[in-house]
């Protein structure tokens, strides 16, 4: 079933028949890291499916982040831990046939999101974005990529986009 109908369908349960399980995040056996990584126990995980799937799930409500997955029709929503922030910039995609200032953010989740140079801030030499009330982080990788468009004088970093070089405060 397509991700958001199925979401639509068990926050709706009663009526859609559907039962739920819910798993608060203290009982959550995994967590993402600081780095965008999912851990357990055992470490960090390994194999990309897993990692895919648990990026591509994740959702968030009026509780917080979860991950959700249909368990032969059961929903399972596990809330989960994470260090820092549960949503990552993952890719950076340039539009090379537009004006320099499309630039498109892939996020861990899969979703896309049109770079605002006004909602970029640093802290703790990280770069972040905020989004309405997500919190974005960008990892080392997307950091390379648009690094370029990034640069700093007298202690203060810019981004450059459109052809106008934008402040990013410190937070």
């Amino acid at each position: 079933m397509e991700r958001n109908n199925y979401l639509e369908k068990a926050q709706n349960g009663k009526e859609q028949n559907i039962k739920e399980i819910v798993i608060p995040k203290e009982d959550a056996v995994f967590w993402l890291d600081s780095r965008g990584y999912w851990r357990n126990a055992g470490g960090k995980f390994r194999k990309k499916k897993i990692i895919d799937h648990f990026h591509s799930s994740i959702s968030r409500d009026e509780n917080g982040y979860f991950l959700y997955q249909d368990k032969g029709g059961v929903f399972e929503k596990v809330y989960f831990p994470y260090e820092d922030t549960a949503l990552f910039v993952f890719d950076v995609i340039f539009d090379q046939t537009a004006n320099e200032s499309d630039i498109t953010l892939v996020l861990n989740t899969g979703a896309e999101l049109a770079l605002s140079p006004k909602n970029l801030y640093t802290a703790n030499d990280c770069l972040y974005l905020k989004e309405g009330d997500d919190i974005i982080k960008f990892t080392e990788r997307a950091l390379i990529k648009i690094s370029d468009r990034i640069d700093g004088v007298n202690g203060k970093l810019y981004i450059n986009t459109g052809g106008k070089r934008h402040l990013i405060p410190e937070n």
